[in-house]
């Protein structure tokens, strides 16, 4: 299967709160053993539990392909050290990171920083996009070639491939360069979930979009939106990666599911929810995927500890069996995962126009 029309699967490793990595170690190696894209691991400033980027880090080192992709939340934190924290991590998994952008939109939150009042959803989402669109400028602001790492004459490295971003956003500003060298993917991807006013954010800036959906047709619908707008905004719409995201119940597999999932129960106005067993999930994938409906799933399992090696052992080995999806990973870094090609440098690029001219 060609990447465009290859089925991508990812899934959530969160849940109530661990203070143990090996625990979320124990989830990422079992996805990486069914061949998932990536795993993603929630966080907020509202709940307790370890840092989700600082745990995925721990993990990186103890798993081989699988792509890891925490929340980070993109309100009342730097944009500058977000940017360094996510290159860091895809230095430390060899090009495996992603980040799955979020924000804070409650008082109690804003006054664990006590730096500023609470905003509306609609400005913290185009905050948002900005740290998106700085971070991707401060990745780029080390070219490939920028360390010299010349012992001879000392010198570590060329100051011409050093670039400084001079970013202006609403709510804050950025100098550069970064102080992390390009990361191995050149940019980490970007993942939003475009629900609600996020929706803009994910158009402009986001390599994967999380959907919610009940229909194939809707989920159709809202992946063509989005993409249209990306194409609006002068991106390549077929770059864009448009999953749907579902939380799973998969603890009784002798129940049948709910018919479709317009009868399903909404989970907090988060998402849409699958009840049933592996072999009925492993069909609804299916249906959806032929149909054109979206590039693939992001499933929250309800239990992680007890549907996710359901996911793994029962649904996943049922896709493959059936030839819908690869039982190995396609490359070495998640981009390659995704069928998503390395950006160059958009610094770079500017200076060998230069130069030419």
């Amino acid at each position: 299967m060609s990447a465009r029309t290859s089925l991508h699967l990812a899934a959530e490793i969160g849940g109530p709160p661990h203070y143990d990595a090996g625990h979320y170690l124990r989830l990422a190696r079992l996805a990486e053993d069914g061949a998932l894209d990536y795993v993603t691991l929630g966080d907020s400033f509202a709940r307790p539990g370890l840092d989700a980027l600082a745990v995925l880090a721990r993990v990186a080192p103890a798993t081989d392909r699988i792509g890891l992709v925490p929340t980070v939340t993109t309100t009342h934190t730097e944009p500058f050290h977000v940017s360094s924290a996510v290159a860091t991590l895809d230095w430390v998994s060899r090009g495996r990171a992603g980040w799955s952008a979020d924000v804070s939109t409650t008082e109690a939150e804003a006054r664990l920083f006590g730096r500023r009042f609470a905003a509306p959803p609609a400005a913290l989402w185009q905050e948002a996009g900005e740290v998106a669109d700085v971070s991707g400028r401060l990745w780029d602001s080390w070219e490939d070639d920028a360390e010299i790492r010349d012992t001879a004459t000392g010198r570590f490295i060329d100051r011409d491939k050093l670039h400084y971003v001079d970013f202006r956003g609403s709510t804050f500003t950025v100098k550069g360069p970064a102080i992390v060298p390009r990361p191995p993917q050149g940019r980490p991807v970007t993942v939003i979930d475009a629900t609600g006013p996020a929706r803009e954010a994910a158009a402009r800036h986001a390599d994967v979009v999380h959907i919610r959906a009940t229909t194939p047709e809707q989920a159709a619908a809202v992946r063509d939106e989005v993409r249209a707008k990306a194409a609006a905004h002068g991106r390549d719409p077929g770059a864009l990666r448009v999953l749907v995201a579902l939380t799973v119940d998969l603890g009784d597999m002798e129940s049948a599911p709910e018919p479709g999932l317009e009868s399903g129960p909404r989970l907090a106005g988060r998402g849409t929810y699958f009840r049933g067993g592996p072999v009925d999930l492993a069909d609804l994938i299916a249906q959806w995927h032929r149909a054109g409906a979206a590039d693939g799933f992001h499933l929250t399992p309800i239990t992680p500890e007890r549907d996710l090696e359901r996911i793994v052992n029962g649904t996943v080995a049922l896709l493959q069996h059936r030839s819908l999806f690869r039982t190995f990973h396609p490359g070495g870094t998640l981009r390659e995962h995704l069928g998503l090609v390395r950006p160059a440098s958009r610094y770079a690029a500017a200076r060998t126009t230069a130069k030419e001219v």
